[in-house]
């Protein structure tokens, strides 16, 4: 049988850079909390972004 997955139904949150929705991921399954960023393009500009505002 076929296991079928139904991404309608996982969990979201917006990215603290962009502030795009991104969608739970099985490799985050631990870490689901500590996850902030949809990528790591965004991961990368965390700083620069904090820094706009000064």
């Amino acid at each position: 049988m076929k296991k079928s997955a139904n991404k309608a139904f996982l969990p979201q949150k917006p990215c603290l850079v962009c502030g795009r929705p991104f969608t739970w991921r099985k490799k985050w399954a631990d870490c689901w909390e500590a996850v902030k960023y949809c990528s790591e393009r965004c991961r990368r500009r965390r700083s620069s972004a904090g820094q706009e505002s000064g």
